[in-house]
């Protein structure tokens, strides 16, 4: 069971800012009430200006964080687009791997960069929802199919399974006090689809924002982010990614086809498409560009045989559940449900 959380920002330090302390008190009241300890790692609310600047000292806060004995799940704060810069700080001479410990580590978006620098130094994580983004949700509630998954995690320390949520919710046009309380209009999910392949397939699930991967190999954003991964190697190789099963999902920027043309191929470049068992893709937010991103993960794959689900309530689109890393899993398309087991 989950007592103790510690949260840090290692892309964006927003939670810092005057601005949105409304909503960091609605998701520090909630975390309250189910008796959790909350501690904000002493670097994470030093506002936007200050965590960009530091890269040195959002790693310092995860290492702190992982060292904590007291500490038993790591909550990302929010994504971003900057984490790369933490590599030197925990890779140069083995920060991570002497100071990673057996801890639940939570976050999605830009955070798929330090879920790729856990899976490196061994540590299984939990891809899908983060502070800002759900414990703080302006509704009069957590969204039900979110809570779900967050509840089970704080209480077993794991998650056993997943079914599609019966609904999402378009994102929330403003951010404001005046928005506190007010629900989101449900709207009817499809569950999950299965766009080719057998229904049925298995192995560890590894993976995560598309637009982040992307990053790994185009220097338009980060001129630097690609020989830095590429020096790190952060992104694994066709070996490790044997028998995997591949999750992607698109962020909030909506990329266009055109960019998520790009990204696939660039992956497709790696290998990683020859090595895994199957391909899962989350529900784009606002369903922006779906029906582009199936046709284009069948035609760029252009393994027939390979199994591809699309649509799954993980990532940028609400509600979102919490998908096990490096756990095994076995996906059935049929019958919609994702399981895990140690």
């Amino acid at each position: 069971m989950i007592r103790n959380i510690a949260i840090v920002s290692l892309s964006s330090g927003i939670i810092g800012e005057p601005f949105i302390q409304f909503e960091v008190e609605r998701g520090l009241r909630r975390l309250q009430e189910y008796g959790l300890h909350v501690k904000f790692m002493p670097h994470a609310r030093m506002g936007l200006e200050y965590v960009r600047e530091h890269p040195e000292k959002r790693a310092e806060d995860l290492l702190a964080a992982f060292r904590d004995p007291e500490t038993d799940m790591i909550l990302c704060a929010i994504g971003g687009d900057d984490t790369y810069r933490l590599l030197p700080f925990l890779f140069d001479h083995h920060e991570l791997a002497d100071a990673v410990a057996d801890k639940v580590f939570l976050g999605f978006s830009d955070t798929t960069i330090n879920h790729l620098m856990l899976h490196q130094v061994g540590l299984k994580t939990f891809y899908g929802q983060a502070f800002l983004p759900d414990l703080c949700e302006l509704g009069p509630e957590m969204h039900p199919y979110t809570r779900q998954y967050f509840e089970e995690l704080i209480t077993t320390g794991t998650i056993r399974e997943i079914t599609p949520s019966e609904f999402w919710y378009r994102e929330r046009e403003r951010f404001t006090p005046e928005e506190a309380g007010k629900p989101l209009p449900a709207l009817l999910n499809e569950g999950f689809e299965l766009l080719q392949g057998a229904p049925v397939f298995s192995g560890k699930i590894l993976g995560g924002c598309i637009d982040s991967l992307y990053d790994f190999f185009n220097s338009e954003r980060y001129p630097d982010m690609p020989a830095l991964c590429r020096k790190y190697h952060l992104f694994p190789d066709a070996a490790d990614w044997q028998g995997r099963i591949l999750l992607l999902e698109s962020s909030e920027e909506k990329p266009t086809p055109e960019k998520y043309r790009q990204a696939l191929e660039y992956l497709k470049e790696t290998g990683v498409f020859d090595a895994v068992s199957g391909v899962l893709a989350g529900k784009p937010m606002d369903e922006a560009y779906a029906e582009e991103y199936k046709k284009l993960l069948v035609e760029v794959i252009h393994r027939p045989e390979l199994p591809i689900v699309f649509n799954l309530n993980i990532g940028h689109a609400m509600p979102r559940c919490i998908i096990p890393f490096g756990v095994p899993a076995v996906v059935d398309a049929g019958k919609q449900i994702i399981r895990f087991s140690e």
